[in-house]
């Protein structure tokens, strides 16, 4: 019975969601009450684990997606992500410009949620595709699957940082495990798929052929516009080797633990970004608080969305269908890396959203962890591959991707749809290889 309430109270949240459009955040809320209530938990007791999910899942993620918001909208106004992108081509050539706009994505992609870096960066990719001649789909794919795997596997972004959080994943574990992971993904996604589909005609709209670019003495040096981008990665990075190499209790590994926590590190990357890219180069500190406030509220309801999925899960866990599911998959023969990839994957599929599906799927998986030794840091990635898998019309995604390339569906699902699920695929694959080895 357990089961079949909590799959029922799932198809609910996807029509509610897909179907009838309704808010994501309201969605979770109907769809907990449903699930308590039909779990015979009291009203008022499901209200409390509502409240109770809302707060551990925010406590733990508003401080990190605020300040990452604030990081990607200096680092896209300032021109730095400009500068990224036209320094890698200029110094990677025609030849090699499919790995140019790939690390370029990378690059930008980590510090940015996947909407913003599309929008900085396709503009850019438009005027690549016109100066070199090559296919728009050639050049644009690649640095797409870059996107999508930063914004799927990587924190800061919400999903793969709000899973860390429900499944206590060592943050700076997850981002190196998730680099190793993403690096052939995103090659044979990128560079090697699109080299099967160059018959693929894109042509962008006339809006989105013209944007603004920077001028040279507007947009910060390369050195600094990288640095600056990738700080809170060398920061974390640093401390989850250290914290490898060093024996406890050693200095050293203590501070570099402070600095490698991922709000600190945040907020120092946010601070040197005020002074880089904005002080330093004559810019008023109001100018640059109105444009860091104006990327924290553009976040609102991805942090209530986030918080809907934390709610629902502690429903889940309050109710005892967690533990019910837990115990039920105990026996099973099947990988917990595999079986949380399959429920991301489902999810993803009926409800679009990468971020819900990986925080839901995150919710129903969690006691998966409880009777096997799995690291909670891959079981964090092999949701967050599932969460990218057969992107299709229900996801913003998908459309943003059609409209900006002037594809027709059929051929959106051949390049986009395929792409993305070859993320997903490759993702499990190296969370299986890592599983062998950690």
């Amino acid at each position: 019975m357990p089961i079949a309430i909590t799959i029922g109270g799932i198809l609910i949240l996807f029509l509610l969601i897909a179907r009838f459009k309704l808010n994501a955040f309201i969605a979770f809320i109907l769809v907990s009450l449903f699930v308590g209530i039909g779990n015979k938990m009291k009203v008022l007791e499901i209200v409390d684990s509502i409240q109770t999910g809302l707060g551990k899942t925010l406590g733990g993620l508003i401080l990190i997606l605020g300040l990452g918001a604030m990081l990607g909208k200096l680092v896209a106004d300032s021109g730095a992500a400009q500068r990224i992108t036209t320094k890698l081509v200029e110094k990677f050539g025609k030849k090699n410009i499919q790995w140019a706009v790939v690390l370029t994505g990378f690059i930008v992609g980590i510090p940015m949620f996947y909407t913003v870096g599309f929008v900085i960066l396709i503009p850019l990719v438009f005027t690549v595709a016109a100066a070199t001649g090559l296919p728009l789909i050639y050049v644009g794919l690649p640095m797409l699957a870059s996107l999508s795997v930063t914004h799927g596997y990587l924190p800061p972004h919400p999903a793969p940082t709000g899973i860390a959080v429900m499944f206590k994943a060592d943050i700076g574990k997850t981002l190196l495990y998730g680099i190793i992971v993403a690096i052939p993904a995103i090659i044979v996604a990128g560079p090697i798929f699109t080299r099967t589909i160059k018959n693929v005609k894109a042509t962008p709209l006339k809006e989105f052929l013209n944007p603004k670019v920077l001028t040279e003495e507007e947009m910060p040096s390369t050195l600094t516009s990288i640095l600056t981008a990738l700080l809170p990665v060398i920061l974390i990075g640093i401390s989850a080797v250290i914290n490898v190499l060093l024996p406890d209790g050693n200095t050293f590994k203590e501070v570099a633990l402070i600095l490698g926590n991922p709000v600190i590190a945040m907020l120092i990357s946010v601070l040197v970004a005020i002074y880089t890219l904005g002080l330093a180069r004559g810019k008023k500190m109001k100018e640059l608080m109105d444009s860091v406030s104006g990327a924290v509220s553009g976040i609102t309801m991805v942090l209530l969305i986030i918080a809907g999925a934390g709610a629902l899960k502690e429903v889940l866990i309050d109710s005892g269908v967690s533990e019910y599911i837990g115990a039920m998959l105990k026996g099973s023969a099947i990988s917990p890396l595999i079986l949380a990839w399959l429920i991301a994957t489902v999810i993803r599929v009926c409800v679009g959203s990468a971020t819900v599906a990986g925080l839901t799927a995150a919710g129903i998986a969690l006691p998966l962890l409880g009777g096997s030794d799995v690291s909670p840091e891959l079981m964090v990635l092999a949701i967050g591959s599932g969460s990218l898998m057969l992107s299709h019309v229900n996801d913003g995604g998908f459309w943003l991707y059609k409209e900006y390339f002037n594809l027709s569906v059929k051929d959106t699902l051949k390049t986009w749809t395929v792409m993305e699920t070859t993320v997903g695929v490759m993702g499990l694959i190296g969370v299986l290889i890592l599983d062998l080895f950690i």
